[in-house]
């Protein structure tokens, strides 16, 4: 059984001022969120180089999803670990009651997401999400516990994917240390 997106989600629209304070911080460069901190191939985010020149920004909470709207080919996605703040490029998701905020991560990331917003997008030199389109999107419906699980499991195997990464690399790294010795 199958859901739309609206049914387990809000696109958050609010507003916050670059200087007004979220749970004691200010919106600085690593809780700012713009499409040129967001790493493609859903890679995440690193800290931003600047912040925006307006003065009001939208809004996020930790455990909301992010997504770049423009270009979705390049899935941009992160799950919120703060609350903080972004440039009107980023959608913003929130899981409604009964939703699990990793599960509709893990929705979200999905090839099939981003290939069905890259073919609902508006647009071709800087294509763009179509909001009405996306909210449309269909979602497997599952128990809260059952996305649990599911999150879980998922979790789980992207840690072990990150760690596996890391120890690529390091051997890399060792190999080039090695060749110049």
């Amino acid at each position: 059984m199958y859901s739309k997106l609206q049914d387990i989600c809000v696109l958050i629209n609010e507003k916050i001022r670059i200087n007004e304070e979220i749970n004691e911080n200010m919106i600085n460069l690593s809780n700012y969120v713009s499409t040129e901190n967001m790493l493609p191939n859903k890679g995440g985010i690193v800290d931003a180089e600047k912040l925006p020149p307006t003065n009001s920004i939208n809004k996020f909470s930790k455990n909301d999803v992010l997504i770049s709207n423009i270009r979705p080919y390049f899935k941009k996605i992160w799950l919120s670990k703060c609350n903080g703040g972004c440039s009107g490029d980023i959608l913003v998701f929130r899981s409604k009651k009964d939703i699990n905020p990793l599960f509709l991560y893990y929705v979200l990331s999905n090839d099939k997401f981003f290939d069905y917003v890259t073919l609902t997008s508006k647009g071709t030199k800087m294509p763009r999400g179509d909001k009405s389109a996306i909210m449309n999107y269909d979602v497997p419906n599952f128990p809260l516990e059952i996305q649990k699980q599911i999150a879980n499991k998922l979790k789980f195997l992207d840690e072990k994917i990150y760690i596996n990464k890391k120890i690529n690399q390091n051997l890399v790294n060792t190999q080039k240390i090695e060749k110049h010795i």
